[in-house]
């Protein structure tokens, strides 16, 4: 009996002093595994350069997010290579949600551009939101013999190859947006790429070319001052900022839609929980009056679609441009 109660004493000893090392472990460990994310600043990589239109909306989403989640948005711009840098960047990061990526549609356009990416693209991100939406707008100069849309349409598949068309360059967003106009409504109208939306629009002011697509921003400010006149926008709806432009759609040219959207992204691997939190922290920042003022510059209709509805529509796009890619045989610069 003597030898089992010291033995019983002795296991009970062990016992305690194994539980009291393992208390005074989760006394230690537990304030770390509470920790709330976000702990420490937050990078949001823009894959184009500083100053342009992507930029100040990442920087105006930065500010609202840092108000929201109590930490620093340090804003990278990573430009080059048609965003895939900046794109690159992000996929390798650490799949913790402290890098995130801005992009514009053109995230579903590099994988049919760029056969050789430097990172998996069906699995390279993982979506957190889709801001909105904005469109291309196709512009004549002011004395233009191309009156309107439809009259574009009649007299370029009556004439084809007499008209031009100039677009910020290979692969962009207008450039596919015409590109995608063409060959839904059998056009043939030969394309001028030019190095950015400003010598677009000169050449099309001084009679260059006949026509130019360009970004919303890039040509309301020549519109609200006579230089130019809008035919019409590429998007599915009329936008906004300019009520009285028809759509192609409107304009005989059914189920087409060539609009630019902006998401954000992290790393493919990002657990679903971060993904979650980081989408409720965008969607509060994006409703912010600061925020709003720099979307409607932007000509940007506000969507802020949940994770999985953006994976979706990133997917289809991507499935959209691949063929209009392959079909106009379309390379990048």
């Amino acid at each position: 009996m003597k030898r089992n109660s010291t033995q019983t004493v002795s296991t009970l000893r062990r016992s305690l002093l194994t539980g009291t090392a393992a208390s005074i472990a989760l006394y230690f460990t537990a304030p770390a595994n509470a920790q709330s994310f976000p702990n420490r600043p937050l990078r949001l990589v823009v894959p184009f350069p500083a100053g342009g239109g992507t930029d100040a909306m990442a920087r105006a989403l930065g500010d609202a997010l840092t108000r929201d989640l109590g930490q620093s948005v340090i804003v990278e711009n990573k430009s080059g290579a048609g965003t895939v840098i900046g794109n690159d960047a992000v996929a390798k990061s650490q799949p913790d949600g402290y890098t995130l990526l801005l992009n514009t549609s053109a995230i579903a356009i590099v994988p049919s551009l760029h056969p050789k990416l430097p990172y998996p693209s069906e699995a390279a991100f993982a979506p957190v939101i889709l801001l909105g939406r904005a469109p291309n707008v196709a512009v004549v100069r002011t004395n233009s013999p191309l009156k309107s849309a439809e009259d574009f349409l009649v007299q370029a598949r009556a004439k084809p190859g007499q008209f031009s068309y100039g677009s910020a360059g290979n692969g962009t967003s207008t450039h596919l947006a015409a590109e995608l106009l063409k060959s839904t409504a059998n056009l043939f109208v030969p394309h001028v790429p030019y190095r950015g939306a400003a010598p677009a629009m000169n050449d099309v002011m001084a009679g260059q070319i006949d026509l130019a697509f360009g970004t919303l921003p890039s040509v309301a400010p020549l519109l609200a001052g006579g230089k130019l006149r809008a035919l019409a926008v590429t998007s599915a709806k009329r936008s906004p900022l300019l009520p009285d432009v028809p759509t192609f759609a409107e304009a005989g040219v059914p189920g087409y839609d060539a609009d630019v959207w902006y998401g954000v992204f992290v790393t493919g691997a990002t657990p679903p929980p971060i993904v979650e939190q980081l989408h409720a922290a965008i969607r509060r920042a994006a409703q912010t009056d600061t925020f709003r003022r720099r979307a409607a510059a932007e000509g940007l209709a506000l969507t802020l679609d949940n994770p999985q509805e953006t994976g979706r529509i990133v997917r289809a796009e991507e499935a959209k441009w691949r063929q209009v890619i392959k079909a106009q045989s379309i390379k990048a610069e």
